[in-house]
């Protein structure tokens, strides 16, 4: 019996060894595909045959013209965004799951439609739409409104449709969330404790479904800081479409604007990530 104890720890330790193993060869390719790019864009930056080694790209975003202006708007358009998409998706799918489960199929199937609509068509479908409701709209009280979401400073109609383009996101993350708690059972809890709706959704799902509101908002914030199709064909100027305008005079800037703007993204995810992990230790 003792040998083959033995025999069982050996082997045992065998098999760990090339999963081990393994393990160290996946995590490597994924490392070199991510980070090779990423260092090469980073010489690309720093280095030229000339001069050699130099910074002087990334001192020159402070000063460069637009870095500011479009990087606040795309920063805005996001806030705007995760703050519309959660307000009108999170409501919805709680009613769903409490009220008519029946309509989950299709509430699943009108979020995820924006995944098989090219961006391309759906900005021509919003173009179109804005001329001819401009010429509709004319002669109502209704033309102002509609002219006052098109406002450079702040477009709204942007916001409108990015939250279209990141709702199948959205729901997936939410959706997930609300899968490991049971809604039913704490929604009638609270209120038969005499807990209001908003005090229901405030105070009893937003705790638990943390995790989930922090994914649904980091994506927004990447769709729309990366987001270039829609932004350029209307005629807005947000980040993605500065980068792009910027490369064709000042290729350096631009890529250096681009991997401090990953790497913003990749703190902000880390950070947030910290903070939630220490809640669930807590």
């Amino acid at each position: 019996m003792a040998a083959l104890t033995g025999l069982e720890r050996v082997s045992g330790t065998v098999t760990r060894r090339p999963r081990a193993a393994w393990r160290g060869v996946v995590f490597a390719l994924a490392a070199a595909y991510f980070l090779v790019p990423l260092g090469t864009s980073v010489w690309y930056t720093i280095y030229t045959p000339t001069t050699g080694v130099s910074f002087s790209a990334y001192g020159e975003l402070l000063t460069a013209d637009g870095f500011a202006r479009s990087l606040s708007l795309s920063l805005g358009l996001a806030v705007a965004t995760i703050a519309v998409v959660l307000l009108l998706a999170l409501p919805a799918m709680l009613a769903i799951r409490l009220f008519a489960p029946g309509l989950r199929v299709v509430m699943e199937v009108l979020c995820t439609l924006p995944l098989v609509v090219p961006p391309i068509t759906f900005v021509a479908g919003i173009g179109t739409s804005l001329r001819n409701g401009t010429e509709v709209l004319a002669p109502t009280p209704f033309w102002a409104t509609l002219i006052a979401v098109q406002d450079p400073a702040f477009p709204v109609v942007l916001v409108l449709a990015y939250v279209v383009l990141v709702l199948p996101f959205v729901y997936r993350s939410l959706d997930a969330g609300l899968r490991t708690m049971d809604v039913r059972t704490l929604v009638e809890a609270a209120r038969n404790l005499g807990a209001s709706w908003p005090y229901v959704l405030v105070r009893v799902i937003v705790p638990n479904l943390r995790s989930a509101l922090a994914s649904a908002s980091f994506l927004t914030l990447a769709l729309v800081l990366g987001e270039y199709t829609v932004a350029s064909l209307l005629g807005y100027e947000p980040f993605a479409v500065w980068i792009v305008t910027v490369s064709g005079s000042k290729g350096q800037l631009s890529v250096a604007v681009s991997i401090l703007s990953l790497l913003l993204i990749w703190l902000l995810l880390l950070a947030v990530s910290t903070v939630f992990g220490r809640k669930r230790e807590k």
